[in-house]
């Protein structure tokens, strides 16, 4: 199974926590264990630039561009929660925080298990990663916040 970067790139310009929904599939047959999060990978959507005449043109990005998001991208919607995340335990205290579904935060791709989550038999599906509670580092409103 590979992700379909330009087509989740593309719905990403109108709504991208659906798109990236969407990609993934149903997640009602996973579960997700312990302390770890399921997030999705951030794809950027196609730039929409103002000429000088006021007309405006997508730049759409380079096939290169949206493989760089899938390896290095920050931004993650998460799209499942285990069941001891962030919650206290020996030698780690949360202070209260917490992630929830639909969530858009950010951590280093490096500390994620990357997989690609589909429907069953799909041919394509969406980059997501595993992370320990511990290794996200925060919260945004929107993933174009950081890059």
């Amino acid at each position: 199974m590979r992700a379909n970067l330009r087509q989740i790139s593309e719905a990403a310009a109108h709504n991208p926590a659906k798109a990236l929904r969407d990609a993934a599939g149903d997640l009602s047959e996973m579960d997700v264990f312990h302390n770890l999060v399921l997030a999705a990978t951030y794809i950027a959507p196609a730039k929409e630039i103002t000429r000088d005449d006021g007309s405006k043109v997508k730049l759409h990005l380079p096939d290169r561009s949206l493989q760089e998001d899938r390896f290095q991208g920050k931004a993650y919607l998460v799209l499942k929660v285990g069941p001891t995340a962030f919650k206290d335990a020996a030698g780690v205290t949360f202070g209260g925080v917490t992630v929830k579904e639909g969530d858009w935060i950010i951590a280093r791709p490096s500390d994620g298990f990357e997989l690609f989550k589909g429907d069953a038999g799909a041919k394509e599906g969406a980059s997501v990663r595993l992370f320990e509670d511990v290794h996200i580092k925060g919260r945004v409103s929107d993933p174009t916040v950081v890059y």
